[in-house]
């Protein structure tokens, strides 16, 4: 049997068998790899020693994305985030940074992800645009342009709560292709990770960055699905209330975003359903009550975007 007939095993141990059977093909496949000469006695006792791993994790992981460990959601991230920073450039104020990270930390220690491998961080796009990110791991950004918008901290809040969520729920890494999680997973079966080399480490080097770009053009071009962005604004309604803010704040930037965004734009508009429909969505109407911010509230907020 030649290498390219037991990758072909492994293949389908990761892609259509469940757990017990991918389990049990695996192991077979090894057998057969190292009876035949094709691997060596210490690769098919790797590939045997992670046999129940692969065969228990990999539908887990094509569906729900559970499996990605911490650490290795941070490295996506923050190569997420890079490959934003690159076609944005990063506002420094130091005064709007700490506010912003002040308030996205109290925020994000009602969600439930109150901490991420390497925590949250929040920063300030350069960029005129009307526009957030929030890439695996905690890394959230915010353009000027999108703060602006906002009259006081309550509906600054809403839109971090939003991110938050989405960080919280995982839709990042929901955005990685099945195939390339195929792809990995089949490559370290042949050998292990410490193992991979030649073609094997090749292929996960490809297959990182391919995740990368998955997740970014997500996030830059063509958005989440409606589902998640809808899921996002539940949860972001749910964390606002834990916080002592209004669900008002939300939908007061919603609406106002509705009136500064353009159809076909490069911003919001073009990755986020339309906010009336987010709105509608929510089922919540304005409360009559003017919502009551306190001074401290006003005063720090009028500070920290003074100069946006």
């Amino acid at each position: 049997m030649r290498s390219s007939a037991l990758l072909v095993i492994l293949s389908l141990c990761l892609t259509g068998c469940i757990a017990s059977t991918a389990e049990m093909l695996t192991k077979v496949g090894a057998g057969i790899g190292q009876a035949t000469g094709v691997i060596s006695a210490e690769s098919a006792e790797a590939i045997s020693r992670n046999a129940k791993v692969i065969g228990e994790s990999s539908e887990k992981i094509a569906s729900t994305f559970k499996d990605v460990t911490p650490e290795q959601e941070y490295y996506l991230g923050r190569a997420v985030a890079a490959t934003v920073l690159s076609q944005f450039r990063l506002w420094e104020n130091r005064e709007a940074t700490l506010y912003l990270n002040t308030l996205g930390q109290s925020l994000a220690m009602f969600s439930e992800r109150p901490e991420t491998y390497s925590g949250y961080r929040f920063a300030l796009l350069d960029s005129e645009e009307i526009n957030a990110f929030a890439a695996p791991g905690g890394t959230i950004t915010l353009s000027r342009g999108l703060i602006r918008l906002c009259q006081n901290e309550e509906e600054l809040a809403a839109i971090l709560a939003h991110e938050i969520a989405h960080v919280e729920q995982k839709h990042g890494l929901r955005a990685i292709k099945k195939s390339r999680l195929t792809s990995a997973f089949t490559a370290l079966a042949m050998a292990g990770a410490a193992e991979a080399g030649g073609s094997d480490l090749r292929e996960l080097t490809s297959t990182f960055g391919a995740s990368i770009t998955d997740i970014t053009n997500t996030l830059m071009n063509s958005g989440y699905s409606r589902d998640f962005e809808f899921a996002a604004d539940q949860r972001a309604i749910e964390i606002l209330a834990q916080t002592g803010y209004s669900a008002d704040g939300l939908i007061r930037v919603l609406e106002k975003m509705a009136g500064a965004l353009k159809p076909g734009g490069l911003d919001f508009a073009k990755t986020h359903p339309s906010p009336s429909r987010r709105i509608k969505k929510m089922g919540r109407k304005l409360t009559d009550k003017t919502t009551d911010i306190n001074q401290v509230q006003a005063e720090r907020f009028a500070a920290a975007s003074r100069d946006i």
